[in-house]
C-alpha cells in the first residue's frame, strides 16, 4: 500500500540550518522535501531562524498572502508580541531550536498537514494573555466583544435575522431609521461583509446571535 506523500518546503537562517531540517525530515518517506524551499510547491512550510525579524515577518507575511499554507517556525527566541505575529502569518507550531529534534519536527509537519496545531503549554498561555490584554485595551475601550461587534450591533443582527426590516427595527430599538442604516453600514463595513443577509449568515455561523 503506497504512503500519501506531504510536500514540505524548508527554508532555513542560513546554509547550515537548511541542510539540518532537511535532514532531519529524510528519514520519512511520507515526508517529501520539494526542491528550492518553494512554499507554493508544498503542503507546510519550514522555516527555521534565529528570531522573527522585520524581514522574516514580511517573507512569512507573503507567504500567507500568497500561499497560505500552515508553516512551522524552528527559532532560537520568541516572544509574547512575536507569537501573534507568527499566528497571524499562518504559523501553527513554534519549535526551540535548541530542544527540536527529527521525531518533533517530523510530527508537527504532519500535525500541520492534517490542520492541526503544535505549541508548548507556555506559548499558548503567553498568546491567551496577550490576547486578553488586546481585548482589554482595544475592543473593550471602543464597546465592542471578541467578536468586533458591539451590544447595540448585536441587537439589530438578532432583529434581522428575525425578519424584521430596517423601519420595524427602528421602532423597536427606539431609534431612527437612519441610525439602523448606519449601524448597518459600520459592522458591514467593519466585517468586510457584503449585505445584510451576509452579516446574518456571518453572525449565525460564528454563534453570536
Amino acid at each position: 500500500m503506497a504512503v500519501e506523500q506531504i510536500r514540505v518546503a524548508v527554508q532555513g537562517a542560513d546554509p547550515l540550518s537548511q541542510a539540518g531540517l532537511v535532514a532531519f525530515l529524510q528519514p520519512w518517506p511520507e515526508l517529501v522535501v520539494v526542491p528550492g524551499g518553494r512554499p507554493d510547491q508544498a503542503q507546510v512550510f519550514v522555516v527555521g531562524i534565529e528570531r522573527l525579524t522585520v524581514d522574516v515577518v514580511a517573507m512569512l507575511r507573503r507567504s500567507a498572502k500568497e500561499v497560505g499554507v500552515p508553516v512551522i517556525l524552528v527559532t532560537a527566541a520568541l516572544d509574547e508580541s512575536d507569537l501573534l505575529v507568527a499566528v497571524e502569518c499562518r504559523v501553527v507550531a513554534v519549535l526551540p531550536r535548541s530542544t527540536v529534534t527529527a521525531d518533533r519536527l517530523a510530527y508537527s509537519v504532519k500535525a500541520a498537514a492534517e490542520g492541526g496545531a503544535v505549541m508548548a503549554p507556555s506559548l499558548v498561555g503567553s498568546l491567551l494573555k496577550h490576547i486578553e490584554r488586546l481585548h482589554k485595551s482595544v475592543l473593550a475601550t471602543n464597546g465592542l466583544n471578541a467578536s468586533g461587534l458591539n451590544d447595540r450591533e448585536i441587537e439589530v443582527l438578532r432583529l434581522m435575522a428575525d425578519g424584521f426590516d430596517t423601519v420595524e427595527i427602528a421602532g423597536k430599538l427606539s431609534v431612527s431609521e437612519r441610525t439602523v442604516k448606519n449601524i448597518v453600514y459600520g459592522m458591514t463595513r467593519r466585517l468586510d461583509l457584503r449585505n445584510r443577509s451576509h452579516a446574518v449568515a456571518y453572525a449565525l455561523r460564528t454563534g453570536i446571535i
